[in-house]
């Protein structure tokens, strides 16, 4: 019996929970005839704990090396807990694997307290992977880049779960991201194909 990967998994209920088909008004301002909701899965109890295997895979398959995992609240929250909670059980049972702990990034500096726009893990010189849910023009992914790097650490990569290839969110992001590289779980077209797939064999 084959066992399926994490992410073939996780594409499994991305498609049945989080993606939807009719007319949608998009954050950039644009339409697009579908719409990918991450967070119902990212938020999912067993959605949120393949978000994080799948990320640690990703990351190690490209061997990326890094001290923490971060991005801009409130779409990376889910997946910056998940992915720091995976990393903390993987030691646990392989000791010596690394821990990645996390932080959000406000959209913008709170008014009272420390004053601070990053919460959670923050080093200067630390590495960092930058995550996202979803990449349309990449305006939240790149919002958390330049946060990262004026807090002192350097971005080791981006990640985003599902990227939206008709947007020109990948050239933006890359440009930001200068030599990290942009790594994605999925693409939309790869969730339309398994959505459509697993209506079908209900039909």
């Amino acid at each position: 019996m084959t066992t399926l990967t994490h992410a073939q998994q996780l594409l499994t209920l991305l498609a049945r929970i989080s993606f939807r088909l009719g007319q949608f008004k998009l954050s950039s301002g644009g339409t697009s005839d579908y719409y990918v909701d991450c967070r119902t899965t990212t938020l999912h109890a067993e959605g949120g704990r393949l978000t994080g295997e799948a990320i640690l895979d990703l990351l190690m398959e490209n061997g990326i090396a890094a001290d923490a995992v971060g991005g801009l609240t409130m779409g990376a929250d889910p997946i910056v807990s998940n992915v720091a909670t995976a990393s903390a059980w993987r030691a646990v049972s392989h000791p010596g694997e690394p821990l990645l702990h996390g932080f959000l990034v406000r959209k913008a500096e709170k008014a009272h307290g420390t004053g601070r726009r990053i919460e959670g893990f923050c080093r200067e010189g630390a590495r960092v992977v930058i995550v996202d849910d979803v990449c349309t023009t990449g305006a939240s992914t790149i919002n958390a880049i330049e946060a990262a790097r004026e807090a002192g650490m350097t971005v080791a990569a981006v990640v985003c779960i599902v990227e939206r290839e008709e947007a020109n969110g990948r050239p933006a992001v890359e440009a930001a991201a200068k030599d990290a590289p942009f790594l994605r779980l999925f693409s939309a077209n790869q969730v339309r194909a398994e959505h459509v797939r697993q209506f079908e064999s209900l039909s």
